[in-house]
């Protein structure tokens, strides 16, 4: 019985991983779709940074991307595009579920202010010509 007890107090409780962490230890996990594009926009800037490198400048191909994102790219878009690598979107199945939602929504909303609408033109058309 005490044995019993003693192992218990021994037990250990597994840290629970985050979405992010479960994500960057997967090392081979292919890049999604957007990082595929991404990268299909950078290959240009990718030539050029390997020419740095060739050519034996002392400048590396990170230099070269910092210095011409510190360029092109004003802090407040660096820092909105850092935000937006951390959200976590909806499928594309709850997407089209939430669209269609806002859809039905929209519609009963305007429905119902038409119809009050109308009602109250009447009303006000009968007061004001009596």
């Amino acid at each position: 019985m005490a044995e019993q007890e003693s192992n218990k107090s021994k037990r250990r409780i597994r840290k629970v991983e985050t979405v992010r962490e479960i994500s960057t230890s997967s090392s081979d996990v292919q890049p999604s779709r957007k990082q595929q594009i991404g990268r299909g926009f950078t290959a240009p800037l990718r030539f050029v940074g390997r020419g740095f490198k060739k050519v034996g400048a002392t400048l590396d191909r990170v230099k070269v991307f910092h210095i011409i994102g510190l360029i092109f790219w004003p802090p407040y878009f660096r820092n909105s595009w850092k935000e937006l690598r951390q959200v976590t979107w909806p499928s594309g199945k709850q997407s089209r579920q939430l669209t269609m939602a806002v859809i039905i929504f929209a519609l009963i909303f305007g429905i119902f202010v038409a119809v009050i609408d109308f009602g109250l033109d009447k009303v006000f058309k009968q007061i004001l010509v009596k």
